[in-house]
């Protein structure tokens, strides 16, 4: 008969047992609790931008007019589309309503700025992209207006 001797358990103080157990713990913070920092940290970007236009929009209209070289829109429309744009989507994002549109509007946007405005600031726009493409994948998380909708009228 061959008998070998049992495997020993792993030793869960071990470096890889820490590790593992680690692990374990970070991969049960339910995404909900994942998605409200990403959905603050983008509206307050966008919110802090747009309330900077409102505050001299004389400034905005010239900034559009002479530095911000946006394609196809005059630059009087693409100001009031831009402040539009960053004064209600972070209101959305907060609430977690109508999140994955906004961050779609949103990506779009900061798409525009990368291309066309300010093509250096890319290390700061992949950031914005990368938060906003989780809300677009995955959306607001349970602890939103549009988790609620989904749970009252259905999918």
């Amino acid at each position: 008969m061959n008998s070998s001797p049992p495997m020993a358990a792993a030793d869960s103080s071990a470096p890889s047992g820490v590790i593992a157990r680690m692990i374990a713990t970070l991969e049960r913070v339910p995404y909900s609790l994942l998605a409200i920092p990403l959905r603050l940290a983008v509206a307050t970007v966008f919110w802090n931008s747009g309330t900077t236009k409102l505050a001299n929009w004389d400034a905005t209209l010239q900034l559009f007019e002479d530095d911000y070289k946006v394609p196809l829109l005059p630059p009087d429309l693409a100001a009031h589309l831009g402040a539009a744009i960053e004064l209600s989507t972070p209101v959305l994002l907060v609430l977690g309503f109508l999140t994955r549109p906004a961050a779609l509007l949103l990506l779009g946007m900061t798409s525009i700025i990368e291309i066309f405005v300010y093509p250096q600031a890319w290390p700061t726009h992949i950031q914005w992209a990368a938060m906003l493409l989780v809300l677009l994948c995955r959306g607001a998380g349970s602890l939103s207006i549009d988790a609620w909708l989904r749970r009252r009228y259905g999918p």
